[in-house]
C-alpha cells in the first residue's frame, strides 16, 4: 500500500474581493492507488465533516503520494 495526501481544497472571496484557495482539511490515506486514495478521502472527509457529499466543504480534492512515510 501507498501513503497519499488529500488536499480538500475551496476558493473563497477575501475582503479585498480577490479570490484565494484555502485548505478545508488534509488527510493522510494509504491506499492501492490515487483513485482508491481519492474515494477513500472522501469518505472520510464526509465522516469528519459530518456531511453527506464532501463537495458542500470543498471545490476540489488533490491527492499526491507522501515522499517520506509518517
Amino acid at each position: 500500500m501507498t501513503r497519499y495526501i488529500a488536499r480538500f481544497m475551496k476558493d473563497v472571496l477575501g475582503e479585498n474581493g480577490c479570490e484565494r484557495e484555502i485548505c478545508q482539511r488534509e488527510l493522510e490515506i494509504e491506499a492501492s492507488n490515487q483513485a482508491s486514495a481519492g474515494d477513500v478521502a472522501k469518505t472520510k472527509f464526509c465522516e469528519i465533516e459530518n456531511v453527506k457529499d464532501w463537495s458542500l466543504h470543498a471545490d476540489r480534492v488533490r491527492i499526491a503520494e507522501t515522499e517520506f512515510p509518517s
